[in-house]
């Protein structure tokens, strides 16, 4: 699905010479690349605070404990989305409520948002699912007439720019109270381990998602409150130090592989290539088909029989799982989350794809339909 490997090669030389300078100082633990790599990505992303942390999860999990949030206050977060989003809602004793998400772009609106807000509803997460912003104006409008925080899970489209109705941008993860995201080494701006971080632009909120990353501390030994041992290591930021220099670029070949499968596959009628949400560009984490008639998993075993990979993101709704039993009523239906765990299909894209490549997969993929 990604080719690390090539890419590690085509910057081999940068990145060689970023770790050797981490080791050489043996400043592993919060070292100076961690502050340069904070400066230059609150610089991209045009926010004032950037806190790197382990990873993703932690980045939500931390996000949420700087609210001041109470046993079974209930967050709104999507039921077709990466378990990690509601996961770290449960483990801090609050309530995910799951709602449905739109049929073509897969994301919650605020029409869906806003039939399940109660009197306990504090906190929305939308989710920029596969590389595209939801539509954040009107989320953000629900949320200031409900007095509710906005957090993004930002996981999967760092990068991503949202156009507001004026004509302004801001990029996906700095447009709620505060914003998340993955640095798993398969994200478009991976690192070659963990790592996550967490943007705002709150400097009351900056300064305690800081303290509760780092022991609840400030100042060493003084801890002014409960938090954890999040940290991205110097290494790491070394690494993503040099890839976010090429983060644009990536963007920009990963859209000509979709323009190119976009262009080779919409005049199949069992399929539905993704639909671009007009607020958002594209970053293009993941390329997903809806596949029609109940012919997924027959063309993924058809592609994989010719050495395609191809992943289903993702095969089990949230409200079916077994771990959130307790959060779900029973007969709560989501029809579309549901289609879509049964249809979608992601096919490879990556930053490495040369044309051959992109030829031989999508005539494969027509191949099974004809």
């Amino acid at each position: 699905m990604v080719d690390l490997k090539t890419q590690y090669l085509n910057m081999k030389e940068e990145i060689d010479q970023a770790i050797l300078e981490v080791v050489e100082s043996c400043a592993f633990i919060n070292g100076p690349k961690v502050k340069e790599f904070q400066t230059n990505l609150e610089k991209y992303l045009g926010v004032n605070h950037v806190i790197p942390c382990a990873n993703g999860t932690d980045a939500l999990q931390i996000a949420l404990m700087a609210l001041d949030l109470k046993p079974d206050d209930e967050i709104i977060v999507p039921a077709f989305t990466y378990v990690a989003t509601a996961e770290v809602i449960a483990l801090l004793k609050l309530k995910p409520i799951m709602v449905d998400v739109r049929p073509d772009t897969f994301d919650i609106t605020a029409e869906i948002i806003e039939k399940a807000i109660t009197p306990n509803t504090k906190v929305i997460v939308p989710v920029h699912l596969f590389g595209q912003c939801c539509d954040m104006e009107g989320i953000m409008a629900v949320a200031k007439a409900h007095n509710l925080f906005v957090i993004e899970d930002n996981a999967q489209a760092i990068g991503a720019d949202y156009t507001f109705k004026d004509g302004s941008t801001k990029k996906a993860g700095t447009i709620g109270d505060i914003g998340t995201t993955s640095f798993y080494p398969a994200k478009n701006l991976g690192a070659y381990g963990d790592g996550g971080a967490i943007f705002t632009n709150d400097e009351e909120l900056g300064n305690k998602i800081r303290m509760i990353a780092n022991h609840g501390q400030n100042r060493r030994y003084y801890h002014s409150m409960i938090g954890c041992n999040s940290r991205l290591d110097s290494i790491q930021a070394a690494v993503l130090n040099i890839k976010l220099k090429y983060l644009d670029n990536y963007a920009k070949r990963r859209n000509q592989v979709a323009n190119f499968y976009d262009e080779a596959l919409m005049g199949l009628s069992e399929i539905e290539i993704p639909k671009r949400n007009p607020n958002s560009n594209h970053v293009f984490h993941q390329y997903t088909l809806m596949v029609r008639n109940d012919k997924r998993d027959a063309l993924k075993e058809y592609l994989s029989d010719r050495g395609i990979p191809t992943m289903i993101y993702y095969p089990v709704p949230l409200n079916k799982q077994k771990a959130f039993r307790q959060f779900v009523d029973e007969n709560l239906e989501m029809p579309v989350t549901e289609m879509l765990c049964d249809s979608v299909l992601s096919l490879p894209i990556h930053t490495e794809m040369n044309e051959e490549l992109l030829r031989f997969i999508s005539n494969s993929v027509k191949s099974f339909f004809e």
